[in-house]
């Protein structure tokens, strides 16, 4: 469902879904009920402005029934942003794509108290493409390549590499080293099942069939630190922290595995080890071969 409301500030308008019916007279009566912590006086002024539209454009009034409309759109109010201490750099920009790599630290997308400090946002407002959405994810703590798509019009033929497991990814990481996994030692192949609830920050690992694969292999050694490579097949939410954390070789400043840490301010100088290294796949568009590599690095090996 294409919002009727265009990008504003790199940030996209926001959807709500009004109901029915109900106590409501009106949709503002709704909205200021089901919002009540906000200020409800900016709301009406939303209204007042025509910054509330329904589905084809339809700009909504104070007194605009409830029911009238199932889906509303508005602009959120941005929280003031102070800008994070890291950069995005360009590996790739075309007519149909663009790649880069996204340092530690950088959410990917919007969300939480990162809204304008995401790389979706500052990628659509310095490079004016309001159209610019990402094809797949990185946490925020991890670095490195990341694609987005540029033309909504081949969009979802790279959407589909993706969700048909057609793209070809390598991940690096640093951690402890194991005496049984060394560099002569064949991959490990690691499968279990991972389950991630929306009301709780980690993701487990439960009994059951295997959604999850990932293939481990040591690439060096130095100082009783390992630097390795990680190729997931699959892509659930933290799948190589949790899985690196299972083998016994957390990775290198994770916060959340095998120990959750208390919340602390991000340290800059202590990044997760963990780095989105490359990504391979073949153009579903004009069936040429693309490979991007990441030219960060894992700082915790290189000293």
């Amino acid at each position: 469902m294409r919002s009727p409301l265009p990008v504003r500030n790199g940030v996209n308008a926001t959807r709500l879904r009004l109901p029915a019916e109900g106590p409501w007279e009106t949709a503002l009566d709704y909205i200021l009920d089901r919002f009540d912590h906000v200020d409800p006086d900016g709301i009406g002024k939303r209204f007042d402005r025509g910054e509330v539209v329904a589905l084809e454009g339809e700009v909504l009034t104070r007194t605009t029934p409830l029911g009238e409309h199932t889906f509303v759109w508005y602009y959120r109010e941005l929280p003031v942003e102070e800008r994070l201490p890291v950069e995005l750099s360009i590996l790739h920009q075309d007519e149909r794509l663009l790649v880069v790599d996204k340092p530690h630290f950088l959410p990917t997308t919007p969300g939480g108290m990162y809204v304008a400090e995401s790389a979706l946002v500052r990628l659509r407002v310095e490079l004016g493409l309001p159209d610019l959405i990402p094809m797949h994810r990185l946490d925020r703590m991890t670095a490195g390549v990341l694609m987005f798509a540029v033309d909504p019009a081949t969009r979802g033929a790279y959407q589909l590499l993706f969700e048909n497991r057609r793209i070809s990814k390598e991940y690096r990481a640093v951690a402890p080293v194991r005496p049984e996994l060394g560099l002569d030692t064949a991959p490990l192949d690691v499968r279990s099942r991972i389950v991630k609830s929306r009301t709780y920050l980690l993701a487990q690992e439960v009994e059951g069939p295997a959604n999850t694969h990932t293939t481990v292999s040591l690439l060096d050694e130095r100082a009783g630190r390992g630097l390795y490579r990680l190729q997931p097949h699959t892509g659930k939410t933290h799948q190589l922290r949790l899985h690196m954390a299972s083998l016994g070789l957390g990775i290198i400043n994770d916060p959340f595995y095998p120990v959750l840490h208390p919340q602390a301010p991000d340290d800059y100088a202590r990044p997760l080890q963990l780095l989105a290294h490359s990504i391979a796949f073949t153009d579903p568009v004009d069936g040429t071969e693309r490979a991007y590599a990441s030219r960060l690095g894992l700082a915790e090996f290189a000293r």
